[in-house]
């Protein structure tokens, strides 16, 4: 495996931890890191407060543990590698984490934070309970495309990385099902068991399973209409799941 350092964005930057620091700190620490390929040197970390240089250490290790899990899976994951993608010290690991499923544990949380609230935001656009499903699943697609590690940590990885992550993983589903549950029974008069958004969910996340673990994200995008055929298709029957089929 390529040890490459990571070199988070101010972007990235922002959107972790733009609620504590403000965008010109975070950008001050951005760029330090750029010029320094990814670590800080200790001279000029000293110029940033102690406390931002924290923050921006715990997400460096989170976006490393990510990036890490994704080449060569949890169980075969060293804190020394997390740590050779990351370009910092082990003191500085132990110093935001216990050990290795800790800092799993903080970057599935992460990255799980990030998409619900990006479907979320998505999802409020729709005028009707398909429309809303709709954004929400285009914009999961396009969060598995802007964040490949992330995604397949979620989805892939947690569910074999011990009891706290299958049951994050577990969870994280379960949030899913619900929110369509609650979507279509707010309009839909005679709504299926919830059962039906269980099986709609396990289905969606099967076939992102497939794609995820064989690497093949190319076009992933393209995906939303097959995916919205199998959520309207027991809510709204064949007729209407084939014209979200053929809305490709």
């Amino acid at each position: 495996m390529g040890e490459d350092k990571l070199l988070l964005s101010r972007e990235m930057l922002v959107s972790a931890i733009g609620d504590r620091w403000s965008t010109s700190e975070v950008a001050a620490a951005a760029e330090l890191l750029a010029e320094a390929e990814g670590q800080f040197p200790p001279a000029l970390a000293r110029t940033l407060p102690s406390g931002l240089v924290k923050d921006v250490q715990r997400e460096r290790l989170l976006a490393a543990m990510l990036r890490t899990v994704s080449e060569i899976g949890y169980h075969d994951v060293r804190v020394q590698n997390v740590l050779d993608r990351a370009g910092i010290s082990r003191p500085t690991f132990y110093e935001h984490f216990a050990n290795k499923e800790d800092c799993f544990l903080a970057a599935f949380d992460a990255a799980a934070k990030r998409l619900r609230e990006s479907i979320a935001a998505a999802s409020e656009g729709g005028d009707d309970w398909r429309g809303r499903v709709r954004l929400g699943l285009e914009a999961l697609l396009r969060f598995i495309a802007a964040e490949p590690d992330a995604a397949y940590t979620l989805i892939v990885e947690s569910r074999g990385a011990g009891p706290a992550g299958a049951v994050r993983h577990d969870d994280l589903l379960d949030h899913f099902a619900r929110c369509i549950d609650d979507k279509v029974r707010d309009q839909v008069p005679e709504t299926p068991s919830n059962i039906a958004a269980d099986g709609v969910i396990g289905g969606i996340t099967s076939v992102l399973y497939i794609r995820l673990n064989k690497k093949e994200l190319d076009g992933i995008e393209s995906l939303a209409p097959s995916l919205m055929y199998f959520v309207v298709l027991p809510y709204a029957g064949h007729e209407a799941a084939t014209k979200e089929l053929q809305a490709s």
